[in-house]
């Protein structure tokens, strides 16, 4: 049996960056599942006890803590702010858009802590595919 988590979870802090303004603290919980290999679901919290849920590639994070990646929506790229090492994270949707600072040694924690129960390139070994085949054709039934 093995003794390896199967699931990653985090707190991070980060910097919500405000224009003309001083940047405002926002916890996000962040979470790995093997059984989902690929993907990184973060939960922000705002100030009024709402959650805002994103899913990214954890290569696009991983990537992103070492150089500017993402297109679109997301955007990833290491930066320093007030002399501290930081990634840079910039969301954008219909209903408005964001740039967090996330500090980069506990961005790089959760990320060991991800590859350490899924290593690089072995994301594969861990997806179901006719267990997903199977969710897909169960929504669209038809076919």
């Amino acid at each position: 049996m093995s003794s390896r988590p199967t699931i990653v979870r985090s707190r991070l802090n980060l910097d919500l960056v405000v224009p003309g303004s001083a940047s405002l603290p926002v916890l996000a919980e962040v979470s790995y599942d093997k059984a989902d290999p690929y993907a990184v679901h973060v939960d922000f919290h705002t100030g009024n006890g709402a959650v805002v849920k994103w899913t990214f590639a954890r290569q696009l994070l991983t990537d992103g803590a070492k150089t500017l990646t993402g297109e679109g929506d997301v955007q990833v790229w290491p930066s320093q702010s007030g002399g501290r090492r930081i990634v840079c994270l910039s969301l954008s949707s219909p209903s408005g858009a964001a740039l967090f600072e996330v500090p980069l040694t506990s961005l790089v924690e959760f990320l060991s802590q991800t590859y350490a129960v899924v290593p690089t390139g072995s994301e594969s070994d861990f997806v179901d595919i006719d267990a997903q085949l199977a969710m897909f054709l169960w929504d669209h039934p038809g076919l």
